[in-house]
């Protein structure tokens, strides 16, 4: 099973961030192609780190093949083209990790 994982830090304004990535961010992730299984979590506490993570994403892909078919896609295009529209409310990009 391959996975994204996406960890966004504390945003500038956690509620036009949530706003925006809860009622459309989310949803136009959930049209990507391949996806097996999804989640946001928020970040109650985090230890060894200094960073202030605020939510976790995590998206399941049944290997590496179907998650690169997943985000070639017209819908992960128009995805990633709606960040500009949220990445403005965070202090930092988020961190994206792919792990197989």
């Amino acid at each position: 099973m391959a996975k994204m994982v996406i960890m966004y830090e504390q945003p500038k304004d956690k509620e036009k961030f949530d706003e925006h990535y809860f009622n459309v961010h989310v949803p136009l992730g959930k049209k990507l192609p391949n996806i097996i299984n999804s989640s946001v979590e928020r970040v109650v506490d985090s230890q060894n780190t200094d960073l202030n993570l605020y939510l976790i994403t995590i998206i399941e892909f049944e290997n590496l093949e179907k998650l690169k078919e997943a985000f070639e896609s017209p819908e992960a295009r128009e995805n990633e083209a709606d960040f500009q529209n949220f990445f403005h409310f965070l202090e930092k990009p988020p961190i994206i990790t792919i792990i197989d």
